[in-house]
């Protein structure tokens, strides 16, 4: 009953947080010098047929009124059509979403899968020259630009050796998993890299606690106090950096969608606001909000069942 009563105060707290993000989303877009209907009909058009655009829309409407249009379509769950794609923005949402959570789900995965295994062999390792080795690689990867990284394996994997596509999202699953491995290890590099120092520092501070002293006098199997003792306890500060890197990947899509030409929501916005397409930018940063606060309550509640002293409330 606790947690269920902590979901829903957060999920009541998230409302506030949207409205302000409606309300910034809305004002931003619009201080981006350019016109809507000046871009989708070209330099040369008439101011006509800019006007005649303008009113199709409502665009030529006072702030306030349209704001007020604005929130009262997103209460009806109506996100509006995409000006320059004259598509419903809900249907974009869904055909772009795919790859963008595709990459999102693989990053995570590479980050958890390298990060922690790397972090943990680091931090109880007694071979300094395996730590050390792990420790520099960490920092190396984390000083390394991500475009600059995407690049360089682009042109080595994808030109050179030809084992990845260079571009494009493929017609099929098994299409769309070769297709999204290069960016999605791109876009856990870093993630990595912060991943393990992490890991390997939490180790380092738990091996040095007493109660590891204790537990090792007392015969207690070394399995045992790694499993329960060890790494259980690091689990708990690294669920807030995976998570922390999950919605930075998120974001972080706009870099790597650019680099690898997939159609995601990441090149999309950047379509949407190079052509001052105000109603896709809004809703599309609208959905990364709340998709970024759903992973914060879903971390928030992971907490709990991995370190029972974390209460809901």
């Amino acid at each position: 009953m606790n947690q269920l009563n902590y979901i829903v105060k957060r999920l009541l707290q998230m409302i506030p947080v949207l409205f302000i993000v409606t309300i910034v989303i809305f004002l931003g877009i619009r201080m981006i010098p350019g016109n809507p209907a000046e871009n989708i009909l070209g330099d040369k058009a008439s101011p006509e047929s800019v006007a005649a655009l303008e009113k199709k829309p409502g665009l030529d409407q006072p702030l306030l009124k349209l704001y007020l249009i604005y929130m009262d379509d997103i209460i009806h769950l109506d996100f509006g059509n995409s000006l320059r794609l004259k598509q419903p923005v809900s249907v974009l949402f869904k055909q772009k979403a795919k790859v963008t959570l595709t990459y999102t789900l693989i990053s995570g995965l590479f980050t958890v899968l390298i990060g922690i295994p790397c972090g943990y062999i680091a931090g109880m390792t007694k071979k300094p020259y395996v730590s050390k080795g792990i420790t520099s690689t960490a920092l190396i990867i984390l000083s390394l630009p991500e475009f600059w990284f995407a690049i360089l394996l682009l042109y080595f994997f994808g030109l050179r050796l030809g084992w990845v596509p260079i571009g494009g999202w493929g017609e099929t699953w098994g299409e769309h998993i070769h297709s999204i491995l290069l960016p999605a290890f791109t876009g856990a590099i870093g993630s990595v890299g912060l991943l393990i120092r992490n890991v390997q520092s939490g180790v380092h501070k738990i091996l040095a606690k007493d109660y590891i002293d204790f537990a090792y006098s007392k015969g207690t199997d070394k399995a045992t106090i790694r499993s329960r003792y060890v790494i259980k306890n690091v689990m708990v500060s690294s669920i807030t950096l995976i998570a922390m890197r999950v919605t930075s990947m998120l974001g972080g899509s706009v870099i790597i969608e650019t680099v690898f030409a997939l159609p995601g929501l990441g090149s999309m916005l950047v379509n949407a606001i190079n052509g001052r397409d105000y109603i896709l930018v809004q809703s599309t940063v609208l959905i990364y909000a709340l998709i970024v606060l759903l992973i914060t309550l879903i971390t928030d509640i992971c907490y709990s069942f991995i370190d029972p002293r974390v209460k809901l409330q």
